[in-house]
């Protein structure tokens, strides 16, 4: 049998559906019946149990399922045995191959939790701060995060009771999402009553009267798993005469993935046609939204009804009790969501308030940044003057530069020595080195000498272009 079905229990629930193996036999009459056509065997779609950790959740199933010992001993253990955790400590003699993979996924889980941490660690702006990753890891109940690396007795154990309580408040947690919903929409449609004129709220306020009473418009919906509704569900979605309604065969006809029960899934299902008489997608007085709420209101009140031990499912003979009750064969009539209201005054007067706070608080913070936002314009303003400043300064320090070159070491020999070789009366020059005066020059030389001297003092720079002092004759 496949688990994935019964994922939107729990755990509990998915190791009690182990024990069951084949679906249960029903005997059916093919004179009325008509035999499905034979088609391939698919695996049901996964359900998600809407679980932070689902995929861990499932993929420790799988592996656990696999082990020959760890199902005989399921077989043999009741569901208060589970609750207790005396199952999670046959994990000790599973084999070494399905230990070292959970070993491998528990690393997975435990990596993936750390990465979620530094994650929200850097969107909240701490990225110089250290992370405390044991501290924040206690948050996470399912798993033993003082051992990262290894599977154990006791993370089964946590895995079973947090999967557990987390399941049995997810149905509450839903109707407090819806109730928000609704006072959220309530808030708006107010808000914008607020900005039309007496003429135009008056027109709105006309047309939302009239949308109410529009969805209120609709055929009589049938107790939720009484005998009508159940019948009319024969009869149209299975196409059988209602007269021959038999509860045996109904139950075989949805039980979807034979396996015995009816899960939570496989219920909701069978409230499609009654749901059908209230909303239409296609017109604007009905909320999709309120129709899930009101499947989900359905099916806690068959479970509340039918489920007599409790578990989240319905099994057959559950289900057949069911069928000889006073409240299947007369029920009640049944009230919908536009029969009850989602919220009271109360609850909606406290969110209101709880809006306004909230958005005073938005308002300060957004003064704030604002006056943040202008400071750091302001230093910005002042980092481009300073930059400004630098950049003149380093130009001025170019231009400087290229006006006052140093002229090269060989500038002298070129003035005094271009044109005729100076002989050198005292020897060899690179012997007895250069003169060292002008009165060592010869008389013809000395003026040069001297003239060529003046321009340097005068003017460091050289010229342009090569010195009329070099055209005199030495």
């Amino acid at each position: 049998m496949c688990l994935s079905r019964i994922f939107s229990t729990c755990w509990v629930l998915l190791l009690v559906q182990l024990l069951c193996s084949q679906a249960v036999p029903i005997s059916i009459d093919k004179t009325k019946v008509k035999e499905p056509e034979a088609k391939a065997e698919e695996p049901p779609a996964s359900v998600d149990t809407g679980l932070h950790y689902d995929r861990y959740l499932r993929e420790v199933i799988d592996f656990l399922e696999k082990d020959q010992h760890f199902r005989e001993k399921l077989h043999n253990t009741d569901m208060e045995d589970i609750k207790q955790g005396k199952l999670a400590k046959e994990l000790d003699f599973v084999s070494h191959h399905v230990r070292t993979k959970l070993d491998e996924l528990k690393r997975q889980e435990v990596n993936r939790l750390r990465t979620l941490i530094k994650a929200k660690q850097d969107l909240e702006g701490g990225n110089d701060i250290a992370v405390d990753h044991q501290a924040l890891l206690k948050q996470f109940e399912y798993l033993n995060h003082m051992n990262p690396h290894t599977f154990e007795v006791d993370d089964l154990d946590r895995l079973i009771k947090s999967a557990t309580k987390d399941l049995e408040n997810y149905d509450k947690e839903r109707h407090e999402e819806f109730k928000r919903y609704e006072m959220m929409k309530e808030h708006d449609r107010r808000e914008h009553l607020k900005t039309l004129d007496d003429e135009q709220r008056k027109k709105e306020e006309e047309h939302y009267e009239e949308m109410r009473k529009k969805h209120a418009d609709h055929p009589k919906v049938n107790h939720p798993g009484s005998q009508n509704q159940l019948k009319e569900v024969w009869e149209e979605a299975d196409g059988l005469d209602p007269e021959d309604f038999d509860p045996k065969t109904f139950f075989n006809l949805h039980d979807t993935n034979g396996d015995g029960f009816f899960d939570e899934q496989e219920l909701e299902a069978l409230f499609t046609k009654e749901l059908e008489k209230i909303y239409d997608p296609t017109n604007e007085e009905d909320d999709m939204v309120e129709m899930e709420e009101e499947r989900l209101r359905m099916r806690e009140h068959v479970m509340n009804e039918v489920d007599s031990n409790k578990d989240r499912l319905v099994s057959l003979d559950e289900f057949l009790i069911a069928t000889k009750k006073k409240e299947f064969l007369e029920p009640d009539s049944w009230e919908t969501l536009e029969q009850n209201q989602a919220y009271t005054d109360e609850e909606m007067r406290e969110f209101e308030e709880h809006l306004a706070q909230q958005e005073q608080d938005l308002n300060l913070k957004s003064v704030d940044l604002q006056k943040q936002r202008e400071e750091l314009e302001r230093q910005q303003e002042q980092l481009n003057a300073q930059k400004m400043e630098l950049q003149q300064a380093v130009e001025h320090m170019e231009k400087l530069k290229s006006q006052k070159v140093e002229p090269p070491p060989e500038v002298h020999s070129e003035f005094l020595f271009q044109g005729n070789v100076v002989p050198d009366t005292h020897g060899d020059l690179a012997q007895h080195g250069a003169p060292q005066t002008h009165q060592d020059l010869p008389p013809g030389h000395q003026d040069a000498a001297q003239g060529q001297h003046n321009l340097s003092t005068e003017n460091p720079s050289p010229p342009p272009h090569p010195s009329p002092l070099s055209s005199i004759p030495l």
